[in-house]
């Protein structure tokens, strides 16, 4: 599976969960770790990671007295935490064994706890007051480097999770992007996480399925609260998840996902170990997981789909508008308000509109810019006659970056990175290109995917910037980079940051320009469009879940803004709707990232080198921009001493 998908699966589990314990899998991960202590409860969502405390002055000794001996430094601080952090990582996977296997750690894969449970989520919130509070207890006297990013990020994320505990999202387990009932039909299928490989591997799945009736009541139940409380879903989402059950419900086991694992049984298991799993499986599927998809679906057509609100935005919601910029401030910054972003979404919308129209007067492109966008969809030239044409447009590409990116870069991991074409088996569901990272000791390359399906949709002006994105110097930089971090603490080498890591992939792709890469006018203005795309989606996140707009105004934007089909958009602000504020992350990440190196290089002057910059950024894996910035400013004035 792609870095992509797994991030996108790790934003699936922290929405669902909202447990804490661990950070996300994936590159890519955001976190979902969210710890929590009884003395930062009142602190506030756009509160900053606490800071280094400054060292005090030594007094002045008096006439004929000895000096104070200086208090001495901890300097075992940084031994403790990283034990404190080690122990914290093995108990959250122990508490959340579903986490626990997204993470590809195999011991809890037969457990499903009631997470959506009140006394799980106490027992969550309990057990992080615990950590937080030794974390906390030894401090960050005598922390730098690592050891102090460390500290700042567990805390830091400590204070943002207790903020969002008086939201009840909770109450909000199910819509049509990422539910429960789609992450059990993924890890019983074969095709997720959840392994099949051995005997016990399929045991395993057995005994996690006792929980799946309980835990689907309990999400009913919830859902019921929320119907109380005014917490509902729009029903335009709920609309979509009937058929999203139906096409799991079969009448038979044999005709369900679930049967996935028995269709595929391995050749080497023995004869009665197949007779008995496959008589097993069926009563499973068909007496245990079938009738608690059937109740879920009942209830949703016959009960919560009448209370669904009629409503679009976040902000309608009971405290729908801190709850909307709790997520805001969880997925990008604490720096930037729901209108703070609004307003720069306007902005920079503005701004790439009026180097489209540059471009296209400058390379004489004719017509409107809608009808440019037209022609770079629709227009043969723009296609491949073949699989290994596309495949050699992107390595030759390669050949062009390698050539000049030294003058922006001055190191690249250890794992060499090699361009293969997606399996015909995973073309359906993957994107266009996608990274898979190498080892972190350099013997395994790290993997650039073409997905050579569906041809005519594979663009030549779209593989410069996907290069750039995906392979070098986006994903394939960073997270290769971060591999190689081995003394790293668990939660921070297996997590990751969404804003910074996807956040750094669109700030590579804008590299394109200065590394002088887009010569083509075509390569270019598909850069720019697929820019304003994201852009838009900033001022349309922000204009139905905090200013009010409804699911059509937001759709209107859009294709007057970005030239989309309107059905493109309206799954763009349905996603907007499902998961408010998640698509934030991706531009205000690169827009951060920005005004850094503008930053440093405004108060550098000549000693500004953007190799030492991007070395900078790059060297300490991926971290929440707030604490990007207060490590950059660091480095800023180290530069000035």
């Amino acid at each position: 599976m792609s870095h992509s998908s797994l991030r996108l699966l790790a934003l699936a589990i922290a929405s669902i969960l909202t447990l804490s314990a661990a950070a996300p899998a994936d590159a890519a991960k955001k976190k979902s770790q969210r710890s929590a202590s009884a003395q930062s409860r009142a602190t506030p969502a756009r509160a900053r990671p606490a800071a280094r405390p400054a060292a005090r002055p030594a007094a002045r000794p008096a006439a004929r007295r000895p000096a104070p001996a200086p208090l001495p430094i901890k300097q075992d601080n940084p031994a403790k935490l990283n034990r404190i952090y080690d122990e914290y990582w093995d108990a959250s996977m122990r508490l959340n064994p579903l986490q626990a296997t997204f993470q590809g750690d195999a011991r809890y894969n037969d457990q499903l706890p009631n997470f959506l449970s009140a006394a799980s989520r106490q027992q969550s919130h309990d057990f992080m007051v615990e950590w937080l509070g030794k974390v906390e207890a030894v401090g960050p006297t005598g922390l730098q480097g690592q050891d102090l990013l460390s500290y700042e990020i567990f805390v830091r994320d400590a204070r943002v999770s207790l903020a969002g505990e008086q939201y009840p999202t909770w109450m909000l387990p199910i819509n049509q992007y990422y539910n429960l009932s789609s992450i059990i039909a993924v890890l019983g299928s074969g095709a997720g996480a959840q392994p099949f490989r051995t005997v016990k591997d399929y045991e395993n799945w057995s005994r996690r399925s006792l929980g799946i009736p309980t835990l689907f009541d309990q999400a009913i139940a919830n859902m019921r609260q929320g119907m109380a409380a005014g917490v509902v879903q729009p029903r335009a989402l709920m609309e979509k998840v009937l058929p999203q059950l139906d096409a799991v419900i079969k009448p038979s086991a044999e005709e369900t996902l679930f049967w996935g694992p028995i269709r595929n049984l391995p050749a080497d298991f023995s004869e009665e170990d197949k007779a008995r799993l496959t008589a097993e499986y069926k009563r499973m599927i068909e007496y245990r997981i079938i009738p608690a998809y059937r109740s879920l679906r009942g209830f949703i057509a016959t009960e919560y789909m009448a209370a669904a609100r009629t409503t679009d935005g976040m902000g309608a919601l009971p405290n729908g508008q801190a709850w909307y910029a709790h997520n805001v401030a969880t997925s990008t910054t604490p720096d930037r308000t729901p209108a703070e972003i609004h307003a720069l979404g306007e902005q920079e919308v503005k701004d790439l509109q009026a180097r489209i129209t540059a471009l296209m007067k400058q390379a004489r492109i004719r017509g409107s810019m809608q009808k440019a966008f037209t022609t770079m969809r629709s227009d043969r030239q723009f296609t491949f006659r073949d699989p290994d044409a596309l495949l050699a447009q992107y390595t030759s590409v390669g050949q062009r970056v390698q050539a000049v990116v030294p003058t922006l870069f001055n190191e690249q991991p250890k794992a060499k990175l090699e361009i293969k074409a997606v399996e015909p088996e995973r073309a359906a569901t993957t994107s266009a290109a996608s990274y898979q990272p190498g080892s972190a000791d350099g013997q395994q390359p790290g993997v650039l995917y073409i997905n050579t399906g569906d041809l005519p949709s594979r663009k030549r002006w779209s593989v410069t910037m996907q290069y750039l994105h995906e392979a070098i110097p986006g994903h394939h930089y960073q997270l290769g980079a971060q591999q190689e971090l081995t003394a790293l603490p668990r939660f921070r080498r297996l997590g990751g940051d969404v804003a910074f890591v996807e956040g750094w992939g669109l700030y590579a792709e804008s590299l394109g320009q200065e590394l002088g890469l887009y010569s083509d006018p075509y390569d270019q203005l598909g850069y720019l469009q697929t820019t304003l795309l994201r852009t838009v989606r900033l001022v349309a996140d922000t204009g139905l879940n905090a200013a009010g707009w409804s699911r059509q105004q937001a759709i209107d934007y859009m294709v007057a803004n970005a030239d989309i089909p309107a059905a493109d958009a309206a799954a763009e602000v349905e996603r907007f709707m499902a998961l408010p504020g998640q698509t934030l992350a991706y531009r205000v990440g690169e827009i951060k990232i920005r005004l850094l190196r503008d930053k440093a290089k405004a108060e550098l002057g000549e000693r500004f080198d953007p190799r030492e910059f991007h070395h900078e950024i790059l060297k300490d894996g991926s971290m929440p921009l707030d604490i990007l910035e207060a490590k950059v400013d660091r480095w800023i004035a180290s530069k000035k001493a």
